[in-house]
């Protein structure tokens, strides 16, 4: 017996199917500069530049122009603490490290400036679309948060107290692990808020829900007829794909986080083999320092605890992402449940899952390379990227969209009973059986 082909949900990036493709376009596009900025950002840590500019200015400025304004930032970079483990170097070397800092904060004020001028743009011309209007207060909002984080971020290792540190003066971890966090939680936002524009056309029927266009016959988007159409074992396991997926999109963002705690230790240049850490499954006796008080700061100072506990949720996210990805392609039930843009997320998650993985086996093997991790970085985006793409593209197996399709059918055959009580002629019912 042949099944009926799913219907699809493609993303709609072309004005002519969707008005709103615009704004969807520059929300991507905004979010590709932010993953530069990510990018731009692991680069100045990873070449030292982070603390080469001891002042913020809100606004920015332009960097010195002449010799001797070279000199006085010099200078002025000579009275901070990491200069006292820096002297050899010269005029030239700390021009390379000052650059990297002032690009990566002028980047930050690029995007900022990329997002706020299109969105009073759109906005002007009533082109954001319903129900978007908070989205894009939160977003603007999470921007110039981030550069307050960031200067707290420099600050934590420009004051005196770092005078008598004795290994290499670094930004705390914990407000790295913050300004990271907090440019990735930037980027997932602006990727599904995108996505969300792009899907506008489908699901437009959905956001009248609540006002009973869905659920009395105002209206039905696409999204609404995916859902009604599948069985109640085809929606039971693109449900728990779902789920899959966004859990897999929450491991990665833990692994991200955790790798800020590596970058903010330097405990990549330790236990610089795999799989075993020194010949050990786990160094138990080095993951606790009785120096560390109270013993919680372990979990976020201890290099090698710091390093299992990355190694440990990489290969998880990792290992989830595959077994996800096998569930929507080779199950048998996915063959009715999943939508072919979904099944293309789940290849690519699949993919770049291993890739990351063996990317940061490579960067530990080779003692951190600025290529390989800057690469293991940007990878940790395209996993969390595919694992957001995944989530949204089965949102049709959403709670909220299955209560909303219940009812409909309730309702339905309620009408039916009515009907033919009083004589009348059943209705025909929809084709979807309400998932347990």
């Amino acid at each position: 017996m042949m099944s009926t082909p799913l219907l699809t949900l493609p993303y709609l990036a072309k004005t002519a199917a969707n008005p709103h493709a615009p704004v969807a376009k520059w929300i991507l596009g905004t979010g590709g500069l932010v993953a530069g900025m990510v990018h731009i950002g692991g680069v100045t840590r990873l070449t030292k530049s982070g603390l080469s500019m001891t002042d913020w200015k809100p606004l920015g400025s332009l960097p010195p122009l002449t010799t001797d304004e070279w000199m006085v930032e010099f200078e002025r970079y000579k009275q901070y603490p990491e200069w006292q483990q820096r002297k050899s170097m010269d005029l030239e070397e700390f021009k390379y490290i000052f650059y990297w800092e002032w690009g990566h904060r002028m980047l930050g004020r690029t995007v900022g400036l990329a997002f706020a001028a299109p969105w009073a743009y759109f906005a002007a011309r009533g082109r954001i679309p319903p129900g978007y209007h908070g989205r894009m207060a939160l977003l603007f909002a999470m921007g110039g948060t981030q550069g307050l984080v960031g200067w707290w971020m420099v600050k934590s290792g420009l004051g005196d107290d770092r005078r008598g540190d004795r290994n290499e003066i670094r930004v705390s971890p914990y407000r790295l692990a913050a300004h990271l966090g907090m440019a990735v939680a930037t980027y997932g936002t602006l990727v599904y808020t995108g996505l969300g524009v792009l899907s506008v056309p489908h699901d437009a029927a959905r956001a009248g829900a609540g006002a009973g266009s869905a659920g009395s016959g105002g209206g039905t988007g696409k999204l609404q007829q995916l859902a009604r159409s599948l069985s109640s074992s085809a929606m039971t396991h693109a449900r728990k794909l779902r789920v899959g997926a966004m859990g897999v999109t929450g491991l990665t963002a833990a692994t991200i986080l955790s790798g800020a705690f590596v970058a903010g230790n330097d405990a990549g240049n330790a236990y610089n083999t795999f799989p075993k850490m020194n010949e050990q499954w786990i160094p138990s006796e080095d993951m606790v320092d009785p120096a560390l008080r109270p013993k919680w700061r372990n979990l976020f100072e201890n290099t090698a605890t710091v390093q299992w506990n990355h190694r440990l949720l990489g290969t998880s996210t990792a290992v989830s992402a595959l077994a996800l990805a096998g569930l929507g392609l080779a199950h048998p039930a996915a063959r009715n449940a999943v939508t072919p843009q979904a099944r293309r997320g789940l290849q690519v998650l699949g993919g770049v899952a291993v890739g990351q993985v063996s990317l940061g086996i490579a960067t530990l093997l080779h003692y951190v390379p600025i290529g390989l991790a800057a690469a293991h970085q940007l990878g940790s985006l395209a996993v969390l990227t595919s694992g957001i793409y995944v989530a949204h593209s089965l949102r049709y197996a959403s709670p909220a969209l299955m209560r909303g399709a219940a009812k409909e059918v309730g309702a339905k055959v309620a009408t039916t009973a009515a009907g033919v009580g009083k004589g009348g002629v059943a209705p025909a019912m929809p084709a979807m059986k309400m998932a347990k």
